[in-house]
Order: C-alpha cells, then sequence, then structure tokens
C-alpha cells in the first residue's frame, strides 16, 4: 500500500458554509495528491456538511476518505476516529472551517524531514478578526524550540505537523472526557516527548477563520463543561510534568488564560449557583498547582483575581470584577515603600504590584474613541496615577503591531490624560482581505522600568462602526471591547455588498419602506464623510451592517 507523507484529519461538525474552502485548500497544495491523504470525519452534521464530503470523495477517491458517526459532542472522538484510520509519515490536523496556504503541507514535511522535527508548527494567521497567539512566531524560524522557555505554551492548539512514529510509540489520542481544550493533553504530550520541535514563521501556513455565526462549542461551551475540561487538564500538565520550573511555565498559560477566563468579566453574567460552582473550582485549582513564584509571573489582572478568588467568596470576586468592568483602574496604595493595586478584597501577597510597578502604571483606561477627521481614529487614555506624567516616561498606544502617535492631553493640567492617534489606512493595510482584531496595549518607559498592559474600556459607550473602502473591499471600522477581559480593540471586517443589501432587505420587510436609511456607495479615500462624534463600541457583524455609519 502506498505510504503518503502527510495525512490531514479533519473534524467536521456543520461548518457547511467554510467547508468547500477548506478542502479546496487542500487539494491545491504544492505537496501533491500523490504525497497526500485528506481524512475527513464527519460528526453527525445537520446543514449538508457530510453530503458535501462525500461529494469530494466521489470526485478525489485516492486522496479524499470521508466517515460518517453520530454527533460526539466535540472534537476529539472524529479526530481519534481519523488518526486511527490515517496512514501518512505525518499527521496533521485542519480545522474544518479553516484553511492553508497552497505551500503549508510541502514546506512542514520538508522541514520536518531537513531537522528530524518530531514536531512542526507553521505560523498562524487569523482571518475575519480572528485573534491568534503569535508570539512564538516573532523571532522568526527556528528549528529547535523548547517547551519551557518560549512562547510555545501559548500555541497549544494541535493545528501542527506531527510525526506519525511518535504519535504511535506514546499511543497519543485526544482525551474524549474532555468537552473543550481536548487537543492541549494530545499536542502538550507530543511536546513533552518530542526529540525537536521546529517553528516556521516565513509563510502564511494556517489560515485560522473566525466564524461569524459563532456558534462553535469553544465559543459557546456551558460553564460545566469548561470547569470540567479545565480540571482535567491541570491534572494532565502534573502527571505530565514533576513539579517545578518547567510545569510553572507551562501552568503558566494554564493558570494565565484558562483559568482566568473563568474570572473574566463575564463571571457577572452567571447565575448565583454557577458563580459558586466556578469559584469554588478555581480556588482550588490555584490552591493546589499556583506556586509563589508562578503566582509572581502573572499578569495583573490574573494575579488579582485569583488572589481575590484565595481570599474571599463570591462577592469578593464580584467586587474585584466591578471594579475592573465599571468603574476603572484602581488607586495606587503605597504603605512602607511597597506599591499595592488597591483594589477591594484582595489580600495584600497578591495586590503588591511594587516589582512590576511599570506594567501597575501602563494600566490605563479608555475615555474616548472617535473619530479625530476623516482618516483617524483618536483614543483617548487615563491613568488614576497622581505621578503619572513624572514617572512613567514615554507612552505610547499600539493596536496590533501598528504603533498609533501618542502626546499629552494639554487639556489635561495633571498629565494623566494621552490621546493617540491611529491612521485608518494603515489599519486597513495590516488587516489585508481577511479582517482583523488589534488588541490595544499600552507600553511605557519611565523611573520605573519597561512596562505594558492591555488597554482596558470599562465605560465605553455603544457607537456606530464606520464603513470605508480599501481599493475595491469594504470595510467596517469600529472600537470593540473584548467581553473576556474588557480590552479595547479595533476591529476591522471585510464587508460585502450582498451582506449589506441582505441587511437592508431584512429591515426594509421588518419595518416599512420608511425603515431603512438610503445608502450609497463610499467614496474611494477612507472615511470620506464628515466624522462623526462621540465613542464607538459596536462590531460590524454581519447582524449588524444596518447600523453602520456609511460615507455618502
Amino acid at each position: 500500500m502506498h505510504t503518503p507523507d502527510v495525512s490531514v484529519v479533519i473534524p467536521v461538525y456543520n461548518t457547511r458554509p467554510y467547508l468547500r474552502a477548506c478542502l479546496d485548500s487542500l487539494l491545491r497544495q504544492t505537496i501533491g495528491r500523490d504525497r497526500l491523504e485528506i481524512v475527513a470525519v464527519d460528526d453527525g452534521s445537520t446543514d449538508g456538511s457530510g453530503r458535501l464530503l462525500d461529494r469530494f470523495a466521489v470526485r478525489h477517491p485516492g486522496t479524499v476518505k470521508v466517515i460518517h458517526q453520530a454527533n460526539s459532542g466535540g472534537p476529539a472522538a472524529p479526530c481519534n476516529r481519523g488518526l486511527e484510520l490515517a496512514i501518512g509519515r505525518y499527521v496533521f490536523f485542519l480545522g474544518s472551517d479553516d484553511h492553508l496556504g497552497p505551500e503549508a503541507l510541502e514546506r512542514l514535511v520538508a522541514a520536518a524531514d531537513r531537522y528530524g522535527s518530531d514536531v512542526v508548527l507553521g505560523k498562524v494567521v487569523g482571518v475575519n478578526g480572528r485573534h491568534v497567539f503569535s508570539d512564538v512566531f516573532a523571532a522568526g524560524n527556528a528549528v529547535d524550540v523548547s517547551l519551557f522557555d518560549s512562547a510555545l505554551p501559548w500555541s497549544l492548539a494541535n493545528t501542527k505537523l506531527f510525526r506519525r512514529e511518535l504519535v504511535d510509540r506514546l499511543g497519543l489520542r485526544f482525551p474524549e472526557d474532555m468537552p473543550v481544550l481536548s487537543d492541549q493533553p494530545f499536542t502538550l504530550a507530543a511536546c513533552y516527548h518530542a526529540r525537536r520541535i521546529s517553528v516556521l514563521a516565513d509563510y502564511d501556513y494556517y489560515h485560522a477563520v473566525r466564524r461569524l455565526d459563532a456558534r462553535n462549542i469553544t465559543y459557546h461551551s456551558r460553564i460545566e463543561q469548561r470547569l470540567v475540561s479545565v480540571e482535567r487538564l491541570f491534572a494532565f500538565v502534573a502527571g505530565l510534568i514533576p513539579a517545578g520550573p518547567r510545569r510553572d511555565a507551562v501552568l503558566r498559560r494554564h493558570v494565565g488564560l484558562e483559568l482566568a477566563n473563568l474570572v473574566g468579566d463575564d463571571f457577572r453574567r452567571l447565575d448565583r449557583a454557577a458563580q459558586e460552582r466556578v469559584h469554588a473550582a478555581v480556588r482550588r485549582l490555584v490552591e493546589r498547582y499556583v506556586t509563589d513564584g508562578l503566582r509572581n509571573r502573572l499578569d495583573i489582572e490574573a494575579r488579582l483575581r485569583l488572589g481575590a478568588v484565595t481570599a474571599g467568596g463570591v462577592d469578593e470576586l464580584l467586587a474585584v470584577i466591578d471594579q475592573d468592568a465599571e468603574r476603572g483602574v484602581p488607586a495606587t496604595v503605597v504603605a512602607h515603600g511597597r506599591w499595592h493595586a488597591g483594589y477591594p478584597g484582595a489580600p495584600a501577597a497578591w495586590t503588591d504590584v511594587t516589582e512590576v510597578r511599570a506594567d501597575w502604571l501602563a494600566r490605563l483606561d479608555t475615555v474616548t474613541v472617535s473619530w479625530a477627521d476623516a482618516h483617524t481614529l483618536a483614543v483617548t487614555t487615563r491613568s488614576p496615577y497622581p505621578r503619572f506624567a513624572a514617572e512613567a516616561g514615554p507612552v505610547r498606544l499600539v493596536a496590533g503591531p501598528l504603533a498609533g502617535t501618542t502626546l499629552l492631553d494639554a487639556t489635561d493640567p495633571t498629565g494623566r490624560t494621552v490621546r493617540t492617534d491611529f491612521p485608518v489606512d494603515r489599519l486597513l493595510a495590516g488587516s489585508a482581505a481577511s479582517g482583523q482584531r488589534h488588541p490595544v496595549r499600552a507600553e511605557l518607559d519611565g523611573d520605573h522600568g519597561r512596562g505594558s498592559a492591555p488597554v482596558r474600556a470599562p465605560r465605553l459607550a455603544a457607537g456606530r462602526p464606520r464603513l470605508v473602502r480599501r481599493g475595491a473591499r469594504l470595510y467596517g471600522v469600529a472600537a470593540t471591547v473584548d467581553p473576556r477581559n474588557g480590552q479595547l480593540v479595533l476591529s476591522v471586517v471585510p464587508v460585502t455588498v450582498g451582506q449589506l443589501v441582505s441587511r437592508l432587505r431584512r429591515r426594509w420587510w421588518r419595518g416599512g419602506p420608511a425603515a431603512p436609511r438610503p445608502l450609497t456607495a463610499p467614496p474611494v479615500r477612507p472615511a470620506g464623510a464628515p466624522a462623526p462624534t462621540g465613542p464607538h463600541h459596536a462590531e460590524p457583524s454581519p447582524a449588524q451592517l444596518g447600523q453602520l455609519t456609511v460615507a455618502p
């Protein structure tokens, strides 16, 4: 039997609008179909995805294999089924709503063969504004990457090339008792035992698509599912890696991301019983796994919230969250030469920010986001620290990779307010055709060293996105707030004329002929209309396109 170089396993569940692009990207791979096997597992789809897979299998009988099974409730079971049937020297897992660059598999296999790598991670880019952790790619190509002293723990999705011999030798499978996060134990075990892990940053290998319906299990899993999965993930890490600095290096990601997300801003939306269950589970995990050294390496916000969990009950945690989400950065309490974040309910050991004063000073609140002129989005932020101007040093705001132009606001005599201008054409240029979300961070370099922190927007009022044009494409540009952590995000989302027409048609039928406002095509220059005033906070999803401010 012919052994292909790589088997691509695709778990499929109700991704019909994206599935064809996914499969086409595989069939166009430059590695050639004689070196490629596609194993697609339909996990009980009800939207026609299974029928589309069958049509591809009929057209490409030597390349595409399709398996149908009853819905399992998560991606683990279909990944395992595909892995059992795959026969390639390497295996690659691909989300059915994502796609690959044309040269991706050829480059990945060549690198694995050249370097003897057991795991190869190719550069991942977000589509439709999907956020991806990209720090692991910042230094360029790397032949040998350590799991313990790099940003690799922040990129533990299974969307990598794995040597099949390693998978078989370790008996790696996805834990089917984890409704979410089931790819992380698989990836962690592979990386922990790999002879070599390589990172390729010289090409856009993997295009991770943000689904505009946002209905997959990762986005809207029930809280009970998340709790079960997070607890099992921590237990897996503890069983895999002995206690010490190396375990802490990996758990820093899980504590700072998965665990901290459980007590993010949307914790307030849970009913009281669910809040009590989350609080108990998080406290148990913190007390069991978070060492003093790990605690001190956490971001300030994660540290403060987890500290509030260990110090008190649900009400104490809610007080900390409400401070961030409703009132903004609290005062700095200086006592006996130590700096403390002035949160209610958090213990001193967790609120002490003396060693990270620069990061603490970088915590700014958004005051307004407005269109300064036809081509510039202006973000005004403020620090509550009275000596901010004297001690913070030069300050700048960055949106993703784009640094804005930041100046002290002359209207504030205290020097605690800064305004940053982001040219819209540069936001559009950095977003390409796929759109992008640009999380906003503050960076400074002053008396206390270099600091950086996400810019939160606790009181940003809702406003209308603006429809702008770059070449032949239309985009909705807006300031949004990440509901998980309250961070300000500048969003650029591609918009089609068909989406606009569809939205207007729905509004017409709901409200009659007078309901929709007349819209005309936008000018060639971005945001050519007179600048609207006031803050902005609505992301232009297809369901919101009828609310866009459109240049006449």
